[in-house]
């Protein structure tokens, strides 16, 4: 890393992003290109030095409440949806290793032939020798969102912050994309997004970042300065902590 490279704030972090982030302009399913793009987002965290730690949603390709909401059966439906979060660690997994980046895909739900199962000391070891790790299958269990998988991951692999990334540049009081005049946070405590209803993560996932002190940074996907940037102490973000 040359001196003038910018210095992380923090040097091992989970970045957690939806599903729905890898779809592009499309309706459903992936796309190739936003894929890429995002890796290449990895790659600048990576080039700095910094251990990445990342789970992916899989909203893109099935819910599980949104499918229990048509009839099907919860368990099921949610099962299919950690299956949903596999097919999306692996399209990330090829992306990064094409950058020549080491990646771990690792799942709640044992499937040898594709990925690891997921054994906390290996996971770790794996970040100390600068792999990327991806977290997949959530938690393993139903009724539990990504959400609540990448706040449980951070905290067993001892990430700094959770990066959460969005559509929109942080948190805002009401949505921005249909109130013009919603009001950006800088900060904001865990307490407050949960009695504001501010839709960062889902309740369980706030409450267990906020026992264990872990902040939580809400940003821009199409970032100028990009996850590095952001990761730095540039442009525009939220940080949900204490």
């Amino acid at each position: 890393m040359s001196d003038a490279a910018p210095t992380p704030a923090y040097s091992r972090v989970m970045l957690k992003i939806s599903g729905e982030a890898l779809m592009g302009d499309q309706g459903f399913g992936l796309h190739p290109p936003t894929v890429e793009r995002v890796a290449k987002q990895v790659q600048g965290l990576h080039a700095m030095g910094v251990e990445v730690c990342m789970v992916i949603g899989g909203g893109n390709i099935f819910r599980g409440l949104s499918g229990s909401a048509q009839g099907m059966e919860r368990t099921t439906a949610d099962y299919m949806g950690m299956l949903a979060t596999v097919m999306n660690a692996l399209a990330m997994q090829s992306a990064l290793e094409a950058l020549k980046i080491n990646t771990r895909v690792i799942s709640a739900i044992p499937m040898d032939q594709v990925c690891e199962p997921y054994i906390r000391r290996r996971a770790v070891r794996h970040l100390e020798k600068k792999r990327v790790c991806i977290f997949a299958a959530g938690t393993g269990n139903p009724y539990f969102t990504t959400d609540t998988a990448a706040t449980l991951r951070a905290n067993e692999m001892k990430c700094e912050a959770i990066f959460k990334g969005t559509q929109v540049d942080g948190v805002y009081d009401s949505d921005p994309k249909t109130n013009p005049d919603a009001v950006r946070y800088d900060t904001v405590t865990y307490d407050e997004v949960l009695a504001k209803n501010l839709k960062v993560m889902d309740a369980s996932a706030i409450a267990l970042a906020r026992d264990n002190k872990l902040p939580i940074i809400v940003f821009s996907l199409g970032a100028p300065d990009g996850l590095s940037g952001v990761l730095s102490g540039k442009g525009k973000f939220t940080k949900v902590t204490q």
